[in-house]
């Protein structure tokens, strides 16, 4: 029962930090110490349906609450506070550095050659971040070519949550989609929804099958791509030097956000 409230409460933070374009879910997943746990249930589904299912639904089940009640008063207070929130947020994704570097390490010393993977997967960011917002036109209306178009999306995006780094609200406004995808949400649009759950669905198996392979049989390598993920993700979020009476506010918030990270780093692994 205890194990169950955790995860259910880790997937209601990464569902209402999923909305914030620039915050990455798969980040705040790894921050949580669920990260590796949640690839391994998806990626061995079919091996034990049962327990796997009971896991993902307790974690999905907090991450739609998260979505639903949450995230409207997290952009709120980041609209409001937007200095001390961006540097709060910096602080807990510079935080969960450490642990990605030990476990890139895990199975041996990295190696020089290692870096190149930080170095593309941080290049990967930074040029998705360059993207135009609003580079495809998507409606509501309901036809063969916009299901299909959904369904591609909803394969694009399964990429971004399932990469740490990259974000899936970040990517929904570069595909012009982040306001109708809210609005589906609220007024539960199926025609809409549908087919782009499909596609996040069918994207999140293929690519957590793929990540989990990589993990267990190159783990140096792909860690190493998930810091450059997660570097990247800092230049996303950095909203620019503080200033006044700001500055030691955003000191204090990005030192906490950094110490909460390796305390959970610590503590929060089931």
């Amino acid at each position: 029962m205890k194990s169950a409230v955790i995860r259910f409460c880790k997937g209601l933070f990464v569902g209402a930090s999923m909305m914030l374009p620039g915050v990455s879910g798969g980040t705040m997943a790894i921050l949580l110490g669920i990260y590796d746990a949640l690839i391994h249930a998806i990626s061995t589904f079919r091996s034990d349906i049962k327990k796997n299912a009971i896991f993902l639904g307790e974690f999905v089940a907090g991450a739609l609450v998260g979505i639903a009640l949450l995230s409207k008063g997290i952009l709120y207070v980041v609209e409001t506070y937007e200095m001390p929130m961006m540097f709060l947020f910096l602080g807990a994704i510079i935080g969960s550095l450490p642990t990605l570097i030990q476990k890139a390490g895990k199975q041996g010393k990295i190696k020089p050659v290692h870096w190149l993977f930080a170095v593309i997967g941080f290049a990967l960011v930074m040029g998705l971040a360059r993207l135009p917002e609003g580079l495809f036109v998507f409606s509501q209306t309901f036809s063969l070519f916009h299901f299909v178009m959904l369904l591609i999306a909803g394969f694009v995006i399964a990429v971004a949550l399932v990469l740490p780094g990259i974000s899936a609200s970040y990517m929904l406004l570069v595909l012009g989609m982040y306001d109708l995808t809210l609005r589906a949400i609220n007024e539960v649009n199926v025609l809409f929804l549908l087919p782009l759950v499909i596609g996040v669905l069918a994207g999140t198996f293929m690519t957590t099958g793929v990540l989990e392979r990589a993990m267990q049989k190159k783990p140096g390598p792909t860690y190493m791509l998930i810091i450059g993920f997660v570097v990247g993700s800092i230049m996303q979020v950095f909203p620019g030097l503080p200033q006044g009476g700001e500055i030691p506010i955003c000191i204090v918030t990005l030192l906490a956000g950094a110490g909460v990270i390796l305390l959970l780093s610590r503590y929060a692994q089931e």
